[in-house]
């Protein structure tokens, strides 16, 4: 079970997800777990890189602040989400931010080329909901909890 103190709410997600029930499904999750912190959302690649660079309408970075942590998605529109990892992972100023694949694909070269590419955990979308509710509560009990995040450490 996880804790109702997670992590204080300045520690963002940013999920990279095109799938409107997949998001809305973990973000059920989430608030059923007692989870505060802050939850982003990109729709695809593009808008993803956009977020994260601080550029067009995700300018102010009120609207898109630095995530703690990055979930994504690999089957994405426009620029998918391989080249999503591996365009922040080459970026001096985002490659830090830890990423974990949630997606579909449990295909070995996805694995091996996220890996490769720097990605920080990789989990399978479970298609039943008992094991879906285990894995996203898992995902934030290690990242949010366990985990020391980029930029959390108290000295």
């Amino acid at each position: 079970m996880l804790s109702t103190s997670i992590q204080p709410p300045q520690f963002s997600l940013l999920i990279i997800e095109d799938s409107d029930e997949d998001f809305a499904a973990f973000e059920r999750i989430a608030r059923r777990s007692s989870v505060q912190n802050p939850i982003y959302r990109c729709s695809d690649g593009d808008e993803a890189l956009a977020f994260l660079r601080q550029i067009g309408e995700y300018a102010n970075p009120d609207i898109a602040p630095r995530p703690s942590i990055i979930l994504l998605d690999l089957n994405l529109p426009g620029t998918d989400g391989r080249d999503v990892l591996k365009q922040i992972k080459q970026d001096a100023a985002l490659k830090a931010i830890p990423i974990v694949v949630f997606t579909t694909s449990s295909n070995p070269k996805d694995v091996d080329t996220c890996y490769q590419h720097g990605v920080n955990g990789y989990l399978i979308k479970p298609i039943d909901v008992v094991q879906l509710k285990q894995t996203v509560r898992l995902f934030f009990e290690y990242w949010f909890t366990s985990s020391l995040l980029p930029g959390t450490a108290i000295e």
